[in-house]
């Protein structure tokens, strides 16, 4: 450890002798159970709609425009308004991760997850003041702009720590963590109904302290993720475990490393690019439009009634709206559960393969989806759509593998976070289109129940894309990898440890000891809650 180093910094947080490389897991699904709730921010749209005239909106006037929404305390805002939040931290997530994946490497995991900590619950707890004194403008700011940062880094800090210690089992590594981003809005979503339902009262909708709250909750669960992080010294490796060689690999697996600079240049980065933005296009599309899709596909069928969406009263239309809320938080627990299962999958075939495997299955599923919908069997169809949810997270957990795969470790993070960039053009990209094809069909006479055939069709062109972008990916060439010398300067000005330096005495993942099990139990409780709450609310589908 560097004389004056300070708690945050990397020198400090290199793993001592004994140290559980199981114990890491855990950190940084504090900090990704907490940036997932941007998933479930939904639950505060419609509050937020009434909060001056607390049980119905005070419509603006009909020339009043988004500035003026941003700064009036006379009418409430409407939903597209506040839904816009949504698309700015995303958008911010992607820019962020790019700007600052490369310091990360440098500063280390403890300090990008604190940094994550102070914009994710600062940005809320700004957010929460926004909508008390009822300015738009600062919750963008605050959840949408601060809070995008927090989420970007927050979202990065434990990937490069996680592969660097799991070498043997990079992509369940990552599947772990990332999980946690899907499944956060499981425990985030109630939570936050619960307080909302605690602090509303004849004169507040409680938003405003919910967030408050939520945004300190938030801070000290990422700020304890981030004290957990460890990073192992370089040329560790699991007791027993030694690398295959290139010759036995199966998988196209880089022995060297890439620098950020030379990879975000090459074809395989953008290629890579290419697969995660339109896999993430089509999954977030359908994401976005679970709820009335759902609703206007089956109608009236979804509460044993045989008429279309259009025929139903008022209250039927809000009984078919409580079983949608089940089938969208269906399709999130099975987001979550897909990132851990998908990218362990992805150490025994390969990530090329499992790419190969979300393309041709999703565009099976995709182009059933409509026949699924014309039959009437509501079953088949939400299967058809978890299971295509399940290869939307796992395009998530798994790249990282992929990219550690062909860029190696030493810069995986940084250029993980370049590559995030596919994920904010196609958070946009993909509810864009959807809306926009559903809104043409039903302006040109299209019946609701048909009006997402199209759409079908369309994302299994995207998919096709991509499945046609995974296939001509190769390994990188030789003349990009860094040589001996220009890897000792990059590891010098990262503040890494070398192993003959720091040799450490890792326990092995046999060696369950207490503060595993505590650690573990952290974050499982929460987790199992909020699948619970999930569940609950799904089984609406299947009464």
């Amino acid at each position: 450890m560097t004389a004056g180093a300070s708690f945050f910094s990397k020198e400090r947080i290199v793993a001592g002798p004994g140290f559980n490389r199981w114990l890491v897991p855990p950190a940084a699904l504090a900090i990704h159970l907490c940036i997932g709730m941007a998933y479930g921010f939904s639950v505060f749209w419609l509050p937020l709609s009434k909060s001056l005239g607390i049980t119905h909106s005070i419509a603006c006037t009909p020339d009043s425009g988004i500035f003026q929404a941003m700064f009036t305390t006379s009418c409430d805002w409407k939903v597209s308004a506040l839904s816009v939040t949504f698309e700015i931290f995303i958008a911010v997530l992607g820019i962020s991760a790019a700007l600052w994946g490369g310091w990360l490497e440098h500063a280390g995991p403890r300090k990008a997850g604190a940094i994550a900590a102070a914009c994710w619950g600062g940005g809320m707890f700004l957010g929460g003041i926004g909508a008390m004194m009822h300015q738009l403008w600062l919750i963008w700011l605050g959840c949408g702009v601060i809070g995008g940062v927090g989420q970007g880094l927050g979202y990065i800090s434990p990937v490069s720590t996680l592969i660097k210690w799991f070498p043997d089992r990079r992509g369940m590594a990552t599947g772990m963590a990332i999980m946690g981003y899907g499944g956060g809005a499981s425990i985030g979503a109630p939570l936050a109904v619960m307080l909302m339902k605690h602090f509303s009262s004849a004169t507040s909708v409680g938003v405003a302290q919910t967030l408050m709250v939520m945004g300190c909750i938030y801070f000290f669960a990422m700020m304890m993720g981030a004290i957990g992080y460890r990073i192992p010294p370089n040329g560790w490796k699991p007791e027993g475990w030694n690398p295959p060689s290139p010759e036995a690999s199966k998988a196209m697996v880089t022995h060297k490393h890439v620098h950020l600079d030379k990879a975000w240049k090459t074809r395989q980065f953008w290629l890579i690019w290419a697969v995660l933005c339109l896999n993430v296009t089509a999954g977030i599309g359908v994401l976005s439009m679970a709820s009335p899709m759902l609703q206007e596909v089956f109608g009236g069928k979804l509460v044993g009634l045989q008429v279309s969406f259009n025929d139903l009263t008022p209250d039927q239309k809000v009984q078919i709206a409580a079983v949608a809320a089940g089938f969208a938080g269906l399709l999130s627990l099975f987001n979550s559960l897909g990132r851990f299962f998908w990218a362990s999958i992805s150490d025994w075939i390969g990530r090329k393969n499992t790419y190969f495997t979300f393309f041709i299955l999703g565009m099976v599923l995709y182009a059933s989806a409509p026949s699924l919908g014309h039959t009437g069997s509501v079953a088949l169809f939400v299967l058809a759509f978890c299971v295509i949810l399940t290869m939307y997270g796992g395009g998530f957990s798994t790249v990282p593998a992929y990219l550690a795969d062909m860029f190696g470790t030493q810069m995986v993070g940084a250029i993980h976070g370049r590559l995030l960039t596919a994920w904010s053009t196609a958070g946009i990209a993909g509810p864009v289109l959807i809306n926009y094809v559903r809104e043409f069909q039903l302006s040109h006479g299209v019946q609701r129940a048909d009006a997402y055939d199209i759409t079908m069709y369309i994302l299994v062109g995207l998919l096709l894309l991509g499945l046609v972008s995974n296939a001509l990916i190769r390994p990188v060439e030789t003349h990009h990898h860094m040589t001996d010398e220009e890897l000792e300067a990059e590891r010098k000005v990262s503040h890494d440890v070398a192993a003959e330096d720091h040799v450490i005495a890792a326990v092995q993942a046999k060696d369950i000891t207490l503060p595993v099990i505590l650690a573990w139990l952290a974050v499982g409780i929460p987790f199992i809650w909020g699948v619970s709450q999930t569940l609950i609310k799904a089984s609406v589908l299947f009464r």
